[in-house]
């Protein structure tokens, strides 16, 4: 396997990274960026896209964005498509793209919501992996994925249970595509974050106040962690350093689920 020999831990890969605008997709694009990757960020909204893009540029990385509805399988093929239009190829893709489900008991859950929460992560993950494989195969030949799970997917989790049966299916979609493509040299993984400092969590937590306390009292660290530290972890499944990784689902989470 040949490494890159530029300094960063992606220099010279064009990456994708979905629900980019804010979160650990903000965090994973900016973070990507400083690896040496020129990043294609995509999600539904517009304004904060450019303005994570803008502050990408200020910092000297290579940023653009594509504005995008995972839920919509022509908008997804458009955004890998316009990838291949700026560099010309696909590297590596970060699936992070998802939505929330309001937190409680299974019945409690509308069926509106729940056909948006399975249409957004399990659907959009399903649709943005065939579009960026299908791309990976016919530019750069080689290439890896990650998609963003979460430790909720690994037990039962009465308080999201839509939220967590549609990560515990991404979870099998990504085992079944590193079978399916590994052949083709391209690797699939998943990150399964536990307690991370986003926007969905806050919100949870102004909701249920107490939620994200509890949280870190079930976490050996005793803290959240910071979107920028999963992100890290997706940075190296997708670098060539990862190169004999494949079909993992790699917990960050503080030691949550190590018992």
């Amino acid at each position: 396997m040949t490494h890159s020999s530029g300094a960063g831990l992606l220099a010279g890969k064009v990456a994708l990274v979905t629900g980019a605008g804010r979160g650990i997709g903000a965090a994973a694009a900016r973070l990507f960026a400083r690896e040496g990757a020129r990043v294609m960020l995509a999600s539904r909204t517009e304004e904060q896209l450019s303005s994570v893009v803008e502050g990408i540029r200020g910092h000297g990385g290579v940023a653009g964005y594509v504005v995008c509805d995972l839920g919509d399988g022509a908008s997804v093929r458009r955004a890998v498509e316009r990838v291949v239009e700026v560099h010309g190829r696909l590297d590596v893709a970060f699936n992070n793209g998802a939505s929330g489900q309001p937190p409680g008991p299974m019945d409690q859950l509308s069926e509106d919501d729940f056909d948006h929460v399975t249409g957004v992560n399990l659907k959009g993950t399903w649709l943005a992996m065939n579009a960026e494989v299908a791309a990976i195969r016919a530019t750069s030949k080689r290439g890896a994925i990650v998609n963003t799970s979460s430790v909720g997917s690994l037990v039962a989790n009465p308080a999201l249970p839509a939220y967590a049966a549609t990560k515990r299916a991404v979870n099998s979609l990504t085992a079944s595509a590193a079978v399916t493509y590994g052949p083709e040299d391209i690797r699939v993984n998943a990150v399964a974050p536990g307690t991370t400092l986003t926007e969905m969590l806050r919100e949870w937590d102004e909701d249920s106040p107490g939620t994200i306390d509890h949280l870190n009292s079930q976490t050996p660290l005793g803290r959240a962690a910071d979107p920028e530290e999963i992100a890290q972890a997706a940075a190296w499944l997708l670098s060539d350093r990862a190169s004999y990784v494949t079909g993992t689902v790699l917990r960050v989470d503080g030691g949550m689920w190590a018992a």
